[in-house]
């Protein structure tokens, strides 16, 4: 049996200007990405979380571990 996934009923909503409209049209044109939602979830989770694991606490600071 496949897992299921989540309903998503959350909706987020951010403005762009003309331009930054183009440049996400332009892009998503270049790479033949037809589902711009799923796009946009993905890149910013993906995003999300690789800050995460790079600010993930370590028992020394990056000074210490540098020395």
């Amino acid at each position: 049996m496949a897992l299921e996934e989540p309903k998503r009923r959350q909706r987020m909503v951010c403005l762009m200007s003309d331009e930054e409209q183009r440049i996400v049209d332009r892009y998503l044109d270049k790479y033949k990405i037809t589902n711009k939602s799923r796009w946009l979830r993905e890149t910013i989770l993906t995003f999300i979380h690789k800050n995460m694991e790079e600010d993930y606490p370590t028992l020394f600071g990056e000074h210490d571990m540098r020395r």
